[in-house]
């Protein structure tokens, strides 16, 4: 309280009813007055003095109220006054900010410059903008769909514009994925405070291809007659005022090719596809500085083909063989023919047409040919060899341009209306040595049959029918006389099958005629009597295999082997003992090959001894005559861990120059030990700051992990990486290695330039 003077006041908004001051009446004055910018809610109770609000000022509706109070005596004369009272209306944060559209649209293209804006969000704060209420920060709070762990796309905090980020122009391709939005949030109070107001809207984006991209394969006609220089193709930068130059993939004596400054690429000359059927070369765009400004584009060029060869018949004369019984409509064979001209295309097509047919009887037209395939056919009726033996007929094949005769002849050939006869239905019998060797011939049998020599019909095939079930046996035809041999086609054995009763039938390939069937005739028969012969004892199996740790302690038992006489003498078995290792014998352990047990490493056991011919050896003693068989010992030595860890280092590594941070490749581990299913190696970085800081390395699987540069600093150098591998063993073995990482310009293909 006090008395009536000019006063300033500073009242927050909101908050209600309240009182601001009391004045104190001084004599003559009884009451007081208040006039001005009231507002309704302001006011002066005029006996007690007493200036109060009765209810809540706004700022964002009135920032200053100016009132007049004066002080009156019993008559209403002023006494005193009137004063200035002001009344400033203090912001408080009772506003969220505001987007000025509901949702944003906006276009990007594939490989935009990181960091370079594409588009602007605005809000706007009803607050006092002089105060933090209405600094408004930008953020990106959601990102749909999200593949990466990094964000496609950032926003300036303070403008509001979005552009992609390092991953984003790498990574944005409108093929994989068109459309992106986003949810950007905007707070006031410059985003620092946990009570800000916020409030977000969709962007929502479209990603566009990208102006510079290698056009499609390029097809020239060879041996134009166009007027050159002829524009075949046009390249265009993402950015303005570039300079455009053509760079060989390959050397050559000269490159048929230029290109204009607008980026316009023409052939210089005419091209020959027999001297060079395709071109690949690169465009490239510079600055004014000649550094290059997009990655290189690869233009492939294929020169087509024209029709300049002829079809050629591939025989010389076509010989078809055609049964008399053949129905009509019967595939009999097919004539072939080739174009050197580019396969698969029109200059190569074929067509086929009989051209004549000699004799012409019955009829001129017996036979039919597929026109695109070459496939002769009967047209309706069964040739018959009384009528002609032969045919000969001329076929014009042709391609769009050019056309060749190809001479056929169709033999007709007696139908297989004739049964093999055998001239004897049994053939005694034989006694054969179970040694006898394989493919001894034992007997020779002939059949006859009366179709028509030198064809199908009257071929001969001999099959044992019955007595073989195990095919020991084999049946072998001479095609000129049809003369059958017999042979050995698996080893005999007195003990298991003493005695073979063969049944032996003689058939043809082509099928016999309806009505006719084979018969006793076509059948015969022979025995075969096995003898036994004193054999060596045999071994359990021909191969014995043991596996053992390659660091076995010596005189360690390895393995134990069998052998059994097959006339029923009994043989003792032996056991075989490492007694040695040393020397080449060592080399081998340690590289893990499979061996077989050789020279004088071996300790023997009872009656079968090892000898210096990489087999035991197992005796028999019987009517003082030694029988001996072998087997082979397979000692297969199981990894111990002794190997450490290296990459692999079958494919480059690389990064594509200007790094932009957002790249990985896979680097795989490896080493000369067995590697099982659960090996399982592990990749870290060597605790180093220089490393760490410009290099992380992260797990793909067992084998493999993904490097990724942190930054996009680098050089266009090679750098060594040292990475750490440990194989997780059993004793686990680590190593550091030195990984040389190439920093290069790449071609649009993603490769090293």
């Amino acid at each position: 309280s006090g008395p009536l003077q000019d006063m300033d006041f500073f009242v927050q908004e909101g908050g209600g009813p309240r009182i601001l001051h009391q004045f104190t009446l001084e004599s003559p004055a009884v009451s007081f007055r208040v006039s001005g910018e009231k507002a309704g809610i302001i006011d002066i109770d005029p006996r007690t003095g007493i200036l109060y609000i009765n209810g809540s000022l706004d700022w964002e509706t009135k920032q200053v109220h100016k009132l007049q109070v004066e002080s009156l005596d019993e008559s209403g004369s002023t006494v005193k006054g009137p004063y200035a009272v002001t009344i400033y209306v203090e912001d408080i944060n009772d506003n969220p900010p505001e987007f000025n559209q509901t949702e944003y649209f906006g276009v990007v293209r594939q490989n935009s410059r990181p960091g370079k804006p594409f588009m602007y969000v605005h809000a706007t704060d009803r607050d006092d903008p002089t105060t933090p209420h209405a600094q408004l920060s930008y953020s990106i709070l959601h990102h749909f769909p999200k593949y990466f762990e990094e964000m496609l796309f950032q926003i300036d905090n303070a403008t509001g514009a979005i552009s992609p980020t390092r991953t984003g122009s790498y990574y944005l391709d409108p093929l994989k994925q068109d459309t992106f939005t986003l949810v950007v949030s905007v707070k006031d109070m410059g985003g620092t405070t946990t009570n800000a107001f916020a409030s977000s809207v969709d962007v929502v984006i479209t990603v566009m291809e990208s102006l510079w991209k290698a056009p499609s394969t390029i097809y020239i006609k060879e041996n134009s007659t166009q007027v050159h220089p002829v524009n075949i193709t046009k390249v265009q930068s993402n950015e303005p005022d570039v300079i455009y130059d053509l760079f060989e993939k390959e050397k050559l004596p000269r490159l048929p090719f230029s290109i204009s400054k607008d980026g316009d690429i023409y052939v210089t000359e005419p091209l020959d596809r027999e001297e060079k059927d395709s071109y690949t070369f690169f465009v490239v765009s510079k600055d004014s500085t000649g550094e290059l400004v997009d990655k290189p584009l690869q233009i492939y060029v294929i020169v087509e083909d024209i029709n300049d060869n002829p079809p050629v018949c591939q025989q010389d004369l076509t010989v078809i063989e055609v049964q008399e019984n053949e129905q009509g409509g019967s595939n009999i064979g097919t004539v072939l023919a080739t174009d050197m001209d580019e396969e698969n295309t029109f200059n190569s097509r074929l067509r086929f047409q009989i051209q004549s047919q000699e004799p012409e009887y019955p009829s001129n037209n017996l036979f039919y040919i597929q026109q695109d395939t070459g496939t002769l056919q009967l047209t309706g009726r069964s040739l018959s060899k009384r009528d002609s033996a032969k045919y000969s007929l001329k076929v014009l094949v042709s391609d769009p341009q050019f056309q060749t005769i190809c001479d056929v002849e169709v033999h007709v050939i007696d139908i297989n209306d004739e049964i093999p006869i055998f001239e004897k239905s049994n053939y005694d019998n034989v006694t054969l040595a179970e040694n006898t060797p394989i493919g001894t011939l034992i007997l020779e049998i002939q059949a006859t049959d009366g179709d028509e020599p030198a064809t199908g019909s009257s071929l001969i095939i001999y099959q044992v029918k019955e007595g073989d079930p195990n095919n020991t046996f084999i049946i072998e035809t001479d095609s000129e006389t049809n003369r059958g041999f017999v042979r050995i086609n698996k080893a005999l054995d007195f003990e298991t099958t003493p005695v073979y009763d063969l049944v032996i039938n003689a058939t043809n390939p082509e099928p016999l005629v309806s009505g006719v069937k084979y018969n006793s005739s076509s059948l015969t028969t022979f025995s075969i009597y096995v003898t036994n012969v004193d054999e060596p004892p045999a071994f359990q199996t021909p191969v014995y295999k043991v596996e053992v740790s390659e660091d076995i302690p010596v005189n360690t038992l390895v393995m134990t082997v069998e052998a059994h006489d097959p006339e029923g003498d009994s043989v003792r078995v032996s056991k075989i003992v490492l007694k040695e290792v040393q020397g080449k014998y060592a080399q081998y352990l340690a590289f893990g090959k499979i061996l077989f047990l050789q020279k004088s490493y071996l300790l023997v056991e009872g009656g079968c001894v090892v000898g210096g011919d990489q087999r035991p050896t197992c005796s028999r003693l019987l009517d003082n005559a030694t029988q001996k068989s072998r087997a082979f010992l397979v000692l297969q030595l199981r990894d111990v861990n002794d190997n450490h860890p290296h990459i692999a280092t079958d494919n480059p590594t690389f990064f594509c120059y200007p790094v932009s941070g957002g790249e990985r490749t896979l680097i795989q581990a490896t080493d000369a030990d067995e590697l099982f299913f659960y090996s399982k190696f592990t990749f870290s970085l060597p605790d180093e700051a220089n490393t760490r800081s410009n290099w992380q390395i992260s797990k793909y699987n067992a084998t493999h992990a993904y490097l990724s540069p942190k930054h996009g600093n680098f050089e266009e150098k090679v750098y060594d990486v040292p990475i750490i591998l440990n194989d997780n063993g059993n004793p686990p073995l680590e190593n550091k290695v030195n990984l040389k990482v190439s920093i290069c310009k790449c071609s649009s293909e993603n490769s090293c330039f």
